[in-house]
This record gives C-alpha cells, sequence and structure tokens, in this order.
C-alpha cells in the first residue's frame, strides 16, 4: 500500500513538472515572438529630419526708387534656381524648416531714371527659416503651412551704367504654404510656395554722385522637386 502512495505522489509530482516546464516554455516563445515585433515597430518609426531638393523660380516686383529723384523706379530679372532645404520635426504636426540657394538679380532704371539701363547686377544668397504646422489627416497627402524670418545677404556686386552700387544685407519676414505626396515611407514629391518681404536698402553712384534708395523685391519663390525622409 505505502509503494502505491509513492508511485502516485512520484506521478503527481513529474506531471506538475512537465505542466511548469510547459507553461514555461510557451512564455519563452511568447517573448521570443514579441522582440521582433517590438524592433519592427521601432524600425518603422520616422527618423525627424528631412530634406528636399527643389528647383526654384524667384519672381521679383518691379518697385523702388532712388531718393530725391523724383519718379524713379527699379525692375529686376526673374531667375529659376536650385534649392535645398532641411526639415527637422518635433512632432508629426510641428517642424523647422531651413531654406539655403542663391542667385542673382539684374537691377534696371525705371520712370525717371529708365535712360539709365541696367544699373547693376547682385548676387543674393536669402537663407530662410521657418516653423510649420503640418496637417495628418489626409493619408500621403501632406499640407503645411508656415511663417518665419529672412535674412539676405547680397555679394559679387556689380554696376552696369552705375559708377558703384552696394546693396545692403538685410531681414526679413516669409510666409509659406505647400505639400509633400508621399509615394512610399521615405520619398515624395513637393510644391512650395514662399513669399519674402525684402526692401534693402543700397547706395549708388551715378556720373560722380552719391545716391541712396530703397530695392522693392518682395520676391515669390515657387518651387518643386524631391522629398526624402529618413
Amino acid at each position: 500500500m505505502a509503494r502505491a502512495r509513492i508511485g502516485v505522489a512520484r506521478a503527481m509530482t513529474a506531471a506538475v513538472v512537465l505542466i511548469v516546464a510547459g507553461q514555461a516554455g510557451a512564455a519563452d516563445v511568447h517573448q521570443a515572438a514579441s522582440v521582433p515585433q517590438a524592433e519592427a515597430c521601432v524600425a518603422e518609426a520616422p527618423s525627424p529630419w528631412q530634406i528636399r531638393l527643389r528647383a526654384l523660380g524667384v519672381i521679383t516686383e518691379d518697385s523702388g526708387y532712388v531718393n530725391a529723384v523724383p519718379g524713379s523706379g527699379l525692375s529686376y530679372s526673374n531667375t529659376v534656381t536650385p534649392e535645398l532645404d532641411i526639415s527637422y520635426f518635433f512632432t508629426d504636426n510641428i517642424a523647422t524648416e531651413l531654406i539655403l540657394g542663391t542667385t542673382y538679380a539684374n537691377i534696371d532704371g525705371q520712370g525717371a531714371i529708365g535712360g539709365l539701363g541696367k544699373v547693376g547686377k547682385v548676387w543674393l544668397l536669402p537663407p530662410t527659416l521657418t516653423l510649420q504646422y503640418h496637417f495628418t489627416d489626409f493619408g500621403a497627402f501632406k499640407p503645411y503651412i508656415g511663417a518665419g524670418v529672412n535674412y539676405t545677404i547680397f555679394y559679387h556686386q556689380q554696376a552696369g551704367s552705375a559708377d558703384d552700387l552696394k546693396v545692403k544685407n538685410t531681414f526679413g519676414a516669409a510666409l509659406q504654404v505647400g505639400f509633400d505626396y508621399m509615394v512610399d515611407q521615405h520619398w515624395g514629391v513637393n510644391f512650395d510656395v514662399k513669399k519674402l518681404f525684402l526692401k534693402p536698402d543700397f547706395d549708388v553712384t551715378v556720373a560722380g554722385a552719391k545716391l541712396t534708395g530703397k530695392a522693392k523685391l518682395d520676391p515669390w519663390l515657387i518651387g518643386a522637386g524631391l522629398t526624402y525622409r529618413f
């Protein structure tokens, strides 16, 4: 009888061991399966960094004047130039963008100074920083709006009919609207429009007379290109 009880006890102990071992093995399998899923979720999280490469049309307003010359006016050439921008996303909706590009403008006299023709030519570097709000409720279509500040640097300035020309660096405000259409997680196409409020002062010397004035460029920047989200 005692031997029978001992046998039953051993059988029950073995059963308990098998059940516990089975549950531990199942937990290990579940944990092992969960790790790749968690890693996959982490891998799918987008980087906060994004870059764009655009072709940019710079369309200026033909406005400005030379002080002390009534009826004087100015006009500027429009250009197309490549542009790079770098964006950083603080959240899915809030981002900041820095645009980098350079172009030139021919300056022509108008009105009372129209006889001067081409007054000169300047190159400008207008780095612009905007704070953006991105709308995220439209799937692959991702529109945004932004506002910020611009600082334009004028360099390699060449006088034409003028004896000397110096356009001064200046700050200005910037407004922005655009959209990305994402083809996949990383690649997309972009269309973007910015308005810069840019009114630099300038010094000019014509026939030995030193004059001052204001160039009201206020350009539209209209760009289209490619987006890459890291």
